[in-house]
């Protein structure tokens, strides 16, 4: 799996690095970025500049989107691993005496297994030829789901390894942090889900980059509403900026995004303290008919945590996700679906995810 894992990332720096042609299409052609955010779920309750669309949308008209994702969880140190193989007897539920071994292992160690759903809805209204507002209010859902079976059985297939997975009752929950700045046990999570902080962005795209690229800038606050809550809310104001390059070929597009958000920390259950988080996505977009376009991207992140909260790498390292996925247009609607895999660095990011979005905008309006 790390092999093919390292393949796919080789991939995707060939397509950041490709040289793309002149531009010569319109970009209402165009789709843009995937637009749902990270739900790795260390970090989840961050700021993640969403990246932006592609469409040229007349001033004066509004955009609606809403995006469903879905994620499995299965992430756990190398100690919580070794030790899940050496059990016997089957599966069990993660209950006392195992949070007591867990504890008892060398060194730090975590293990999260759940699943979490997540819906987006953003509304945006263009109020210029190159001034656009934006707002996006969300809501989640933890629990165990329904993915297990299927990921096992898939590993099974192919002779990955099970990390784990058959000494574990299949769609529990679990929720343990052992590090040297915190504790945390959760056999349930402390709520199925509610309202996330809303976000708000304005957008700007008037400016060129030489001859082929189109760069559009955006600045977005994630708002607490309703102070700190578990899993939902860090009741902090957190921050970002966002720059994303767009270059348009008869067949093809190529996309390139960065972002710098101020995170302001967590107090949580789980606390780290305020940094920068910068990220990169990079995409390729293309034509497969008139209304139907392939999309692949790539999305690179550092860790919300420092050698203060932990010195275990897994927790440490840079999160890298690959999506891949198409839209197809409907008349005046958009859909989107995509699936996301996590890559290299296994133990900090889902297992795998999915996203269905649909966009409703005059943009998209028959030709």
């Amino acid at each position: 799996m790390r092999t093919a894992a390292r393949c796919c990332s080789i991939a995707l720096l060939s397509l950041a690095t490709h040289v793309a042609c002149a531009a010569s299409a319109e970009e209402s052609d165009y789709f843009g970025l995937l637009r749902a955010r990270d739900i790795t779920p260390f970090g989840f309750l961050r700021l993640d500049m969403r990246p932006t669309h592609a469409l040229n949308i007349p001033a004066g008209s509004w955009g609606f989107e809403m995006e469903l994702a879905y994620q499995n969880t299965w992430a756990l140190s190398p100690e919580v691993e070794s030790w899940l193989g050496t059990l016997e007897g089957g599966r069990r539920v993660i209950g006392p005496a195992e949070l007591d071994a867990i504890r008892a292992l060398p060194g730090e160690n975590y293990l999260a297994d759940f699943e979490l759903g997540l819906i987006d809805v953003s509304f945006q209204y263009k109020f210029s030829s190159q001034w656009a507002a934006y707002a996006v209010v969300s809501g989640v859902h933890y629990g165990g789901g329904f993915l297990d079976s299927s990921i096992e059985s898939f590993h099974d297939l192919f002779g990955f390894s099970d990390f784990g997975r058959p000494a574990v009752v299949k769609n529990g929950t679990s929720y343990i942090l052992d590090l040297k700045n915190s504790e945390v046990a959760l056999f349930e999570a402390p709520t199925s889900g509610g309202m996330l902080d809303p976000t708000i962005g304005l957008r700007y795209s008037g400016i060129t980059f030489g001859k082929d690229w189109q760069v559009i800038v955006e600045a977005a606050a994630k708002v607490p509403f309703d102070g700190r809550r578990d899993l939902l809310s860090t009741g902090r104001a957190d921050y970002g900026l966002q720059t994303t390059f767009q270059n348009f070929g008869q067949h093809h597009a190529w996309y390139v995004a960065t972002s710098a958000v101020y995170y302001a920390g967590s107090p949580n259950f789980a606390p780290n303290d305020s940094k920068v988080i910068p990220t990169l996505v990079v995409g390729y977009e293309r034509h497969l008919s008139q209304n139907t376009h392939l999309i692949l991207q790539g999305y690179a992140s550092p860790s919300v945590y420092s050698h203060q909260d932990t010195d275990l790498d897994d927790l440490l390292a840079t999160k890298y996700q690959a999506s891949l996925g198409f839209y197809h247009r409907i008349g005046a609607g958009l859909i989107s679906f995509a699936v996301t895999e996590n890559l290299q660095n296994l133990n900090n990011t889902p297992d795998i995810g999915f996203q269905l979005g649909f966009a409703l905008t005059p943009a998209l309006r028959e030709q």
